[in-house]
């Protein structure tokens, strides 16, 4: 069991200062810049099988190899510097998410083409407000929603990789598309 690092009653119980600064800066708070958005979808499809403390203990290394999460000079990233990624323990080496980045990256620009920016697009499927949970405690949340669904799916016609329905909801939670603070936690706000 992990020391409670202060009174707080965050959504996912106690954890390290990190993953505690995560969810009180950063989860469910409105995201719009395209820069972040692509960082957290990499970052989500990354979190796949694994923790989310995992994550954000390699997140910079995240940063270091996917140049800023800058999404062209990811776009552009050889098989070469991909390969290196994969030797690379500040990260989490996974054969096929490694690459996906590059694949996510150059739909992610085709997006950004069609749409104006990645968050036109994304922000129209809730008419540019956040959906706010009411949810009585974190066992309440669901997995999965039809609107992570809908979203998984379009994402994967166009042809991403590591966005199935049950990460684009933890996506759309950690963006602030949802706001899915239960009740019993210090960020919920009603």
């Amino acid at each position: 069991m992990v020391e409670p690092i202060d009174d707080k009653t965050r959504c996912f119980g106690s954890h390290t200062e990190l993953y505690a600064h995560y969810h009180d800066t950063e989860w469910g708070v409105p995201v719009r810049d395209d820069q972040m958005l692509f960082e957290m979808l990499i970052l989500e499809g990354a979190h796949a099988g694994l923790s989310w403390e995992t994550i954000l203990k390699k997140r910079e290394g995240y940063r270091a190899v996917f140049h800023n999460f800058d999404v062209q000079r990811v776009a552009d990233m050889n098989d070469e510097e991909l390969q290196a990624a994969l030797l690379n323990p500040e990260i989490v080496r996974h054969r096929q998410k490694v690459p996906g980045a590059r694949t996510n990256a150059r739909i992610f620009i085709e997006m950004q083409k069609e749409f104006g920016s990645f968050s036109n697009w994304l922000w129209a499927h809730v008419d540019d407000t956040p959906i706010k949970g009411n949810w009585a405690g974190h066992g309440d949340i669901p997995a999965v929603t039809p609107l992570a669904t809908q979203i998984s799916k379009d994402l994967k016609k166009r042809g991403m990789t590591f966005v199935g329905p049950t990460i684009i909801y933890a996506y759309i939670q950690a963006v602030g598309v949802v706001n899915d603070h239960h009740q019993g936690c210090w960020c919920y706000r009603p």
